[in-house]
């Protein structure tokens, strides 16, 4: 990881008492456990890089816009592919959690906004979205959380893009990382907007141990309320890519429109909502079977916030499957971020973000010879079957909002 700035060192911790490393079911019984949980960060974090980066492109723009301009979109379609505000938003907040760990709190959560983002100059993208430029103006005209997230934008995906890396630190524990992501949401964020972050979250927290999409689906959404906008549109999405799954018939295309269709609201102005980006981030998961390469090109050419459904898409199913189900050339197509929505994060990578937050591995794995990043420790890579994670099971929910 590059050095940090001598006046924020702080956001490099070294382990410590005051950065405990995620503890899920199956840590200290041996080695492989903890390899497969440090693969799988790694997989998650990059994941979420390479679908930011996938999805770009193609923000903002309609399915039939998509055909047109590049048929239909299979890998990189720029010569020099970068990550937008969500890898740099969740560089943010892994290391703002690595330092803080399970002892998070909101007072920790403003203090990181106010010195590393608003309390400096702001790139080319003036903070990216519109929640977090309505969050940065409010905190800079002094208002403190939760009535920094009183703007027009609370219920944007903005906690749903950087949601990841709360999932890969509570690895097995989706009420926990569903409880550390609204500490971080409740700046920026509210109801809705909170609801999608802890769906991901818990998500990725699932997927870190799981061996199938039904269990991170089902963590997803025992953590926020059944009647919120976040779980209809997740369960109709959810739905509709399983009857499409099931159905011999149906065409890529067709399956692809099936799931946009149950969730988008046509001729809504707005395709930053985090009911829709989420619903439609874990129906391209659900409908490729949580295969990383399906997973994210489905969420990429339907559209509409393409870089925050396909980043989701991809931390879920990276999580899933591992660093080895990320194809190889997307892989290295993933450099440190350039920092221009966050200038205070430039040179960092997710990868160091995911070696802050994976739980460290026990001797002789420490020295690199445990698992392999094309492996993944985790069978065939496609994140549905495996042999190394016996001893790891997720936590039993009892549903609630995780608040």
């Amino acid at each position: 990881m590059r050095a940090a700035p001598a006046s924020a060192s702080s956001l490099s911790p070294s382990p410590s008492a005051d950065c405990p490393a995620p503890a899920p079911p199956g840590h200290g019984t041996g080695g492989p456990p903890a390899a497969v949980l440090r693969e799988r960060a790694r997989g998650g974090m990059l994941g979420l890089a390479v679908g930011d980066a996938l999805g770009a492109p193609a923000e903002n723009m309609k399915p039939s816009q998509i055909r047109e301009r590049w048929g239909r979109i299979e890998g990189f379609v720029e010569e020099e592919p970068a990550g937008t505000d969500d890898t740099e938003y969740a560089i943010f907040s892994g290391l703002m959690l690595a330092e803080h760990g399970s002892d998070l709190t909101l007072a920790h959560v403003e203090e990181a906004w106010h010195r590393w983002i608003a309390a400096l100059d702001e790139g080319p993208f003036r903070g990216a979205g519109f929640s977090e430029r309505g969050t940065l103006e409010n905190l800079r005209r002094g208002l403190a959380a939760p009535i920094s997230a009183q703007h027009r934008h609370a219920w944007s995906d903005g906690l749903a893009m950087r949601a990841a890396p709360f999932g890969v630190f509570a690895a097995g524990r989706p009420a926990e990382a569903a409880r550390l992501v609204a500490l971080d949401g409740t700046v920026s964020h509210d109801g809705e907007g909170i609801y999608g972050g802890q769906a991901v979250a818990a998500g990725v927290a699932a997927a870190m141990v799981g061996r199938s999409t039904d269990v991170v689906i089902a963590a997803a959404l025992s953590v926020v309320p059944e009647d919120s906008w976040t779980a209809r549109s997740l369960r109709r999405a959810v739905a509709t890519a399983q009857r499409a799954r099931h159905d011999r018939e149906a065409t890529r295309l067709g399956r692809e429109r099936a799931v946009r269709s149950a969730v988008v609201i046509g001729g809504y102005p707005w395709m930053d909502l985090a009911p829709e980006a989420v619903g439609l981030a874990f129906g391209a998961f659900a409908v490729a079977r949580g295969d990383f390469r399906d997973s994210v090109l489905t969420a990429v050419n339907m559209g509409r916030d393409a870089d925050t459904t396909a980043a989701v898409a991809g931390a879920l199913a990276g999580a899933l499957g591992g660093a080895g189900a990320v194809p190889e050339e997307w892989a290295r197509a993933i450099g440190p971020v350039r920092g221009s929505c966050l200038p205070s994060m430039a040179g960092y990578h997710v990868l160091d973000i995911a070696e802050l937050l994976a739980p460290p591995l026990p001797p002789p794995y420490a020295e690199g010879g445990a698992t392999d990043a094309k492996d993944g420790g985790h069978g065939n890579g496609d994140g549905r079957d495996g042999d190394d994670e016996d001893d790891i099971e997720v936590e039993d929910e009892d549903g609630g909002s995780g608040r």
